[in-house]
């Protein structure tokens, strides 16, 4: 888990950001505990019995699910996880827009606020 976060730091050069999480061990360590600290993110975790609190992250997973993942058959784990992948990096995170986003791409999104054009979207 620590060296995605690393990676996703140093890719997406990220200064600040909500790290939005289940409290699955992974997410709860002290690892990555102390990783979020240094990076100067916060990190938000449902609380106990209250899935909603990260309904952005349901929803993501129940989309991926819907739209890539169910009702499709994979010959290969190396065939689903190329689908996954391509849904994520080129569809999602460059073309889907929306709502909560200005209905901008999540990449879009990202570049305008890196330049400062947006400030907040609630």
């Amino acid at each position: 888990m620590t060296e995605t976060i690393e990676q996703a730091m140093k890719r997406w050069k990220i200064k600040a950001c909500i790290f939005h999480t289940d409290r699955g061990s992974q997410y709860t360590s002290e690892a990555v505990e102390s990783l979020l600290k240094h990076h100067g993110l916060v990190h938000s975790y449902s609380g106990v019995g209250k899935p909603g609190d990260n309904a952005w992250s349901e929803s993501f997973f129940a989309n991926l699910k819907k739209e890539i993942v169910h009702w499709r058959y994979y010959e290969t784990i190396e065939q689903a996880r190329q689908a996954i992948f391509e849904y994520v990096e080129v569809f999602y995170n460059r073309q889907r827009v929306q709502e909560k986003l200005g209905y901008l791409s999540p990449m879009a999104w990202l570049e305008q606020r890196q330049k400062g054009e947006i400030i907040f979207v609630a």
